[in-house]
């Protein structure tokens, strides 16, 4: 009985701290979406060099997220991070539309690497609060996001500036880890579940 409370207190209150690994385009608003997370509140950011740390607390749930820069010379280097991620955030600029093609792609590649192939990805439709954003919809279609069949997956709109939909992305993260770790404490030799299409 001690041994089920214990596991029990372990999954409503776990000490692990989830690791999410934050990418995009330079301009997408991913260190304003951090700190927003992070603070509470939007900060004045300047371009990432290298990347940007911080303890994100969501509920429970402890978050080690990693702000990379988007640079085009750093986004080879996003893939040295990767190892022991349990979510991957892609921050998108929603009104980037001569870009959607680049940001297209490096998803891609992204979820070809070995490390991420049991991280969910959430991708946040920035800059919603501009009038020529590309809604939830358009976006799912110009990134092709119906054809990933291995990857649990969710498009979130958000507003990095003003915290509009950031909870809600978190919200999809946090009910990502506690299931996989539900499903570890149920079956620890168990195959992981397959992925379910968003």
């Amino acid at each position: 009985m001690g041994q089920l409370f214990s596991s029990l207190m372990q999954y409503l209150f776990p000490n692990r701290e989830y690791k999410i690994v934050m990418v995009g385009l330079d301009n997408a608003g991913k260190t304003t979406t951090l700190y927003r997370l992070h603070l509470g509140e939007a900060v004045v950011t300047q371009p990432t060099v290298g990347s940007n740390v911080e303890c994100v607390q969501y509920k429970n749930l402890k978050f080690e997220v990693w702000d990379l820069g988007g640079q085009a010379n750093l986004r080879p280097s996003w893939a040295t991070y990767y190892r022991a991620t349990d979510a991957v955030i892609v921050v998108i600029d929603s009104t980037d539309r001569a870009r959607a093609s680049i940001a297209k792609a490096e998803l891609f590649t992204l979820l070809e690497h070995e490390h991420l192939q049991e991280a969910a990805i959430l991708i946040m439709a920035n800059k919603q609060d501009l009038k020529d954003a590309m809604n939830v919809k358009e976006m799912t279609d110009v990134l092709s996001l119906h054809s990933l069949k291995r990857h649990d997956w969710h498009i979130q709109a958000t507003c990095a500036k003003t915290g509009e939909g950031l909870m809600d992305g978190m919200e999809w993260i946090a009910q990502r880890v506690k299931g996989e770790a539900a499903q570890a404490m149920r079956s620890p030799q168990a195959s992981p579940a397959k992925p379910i299409a968003a």
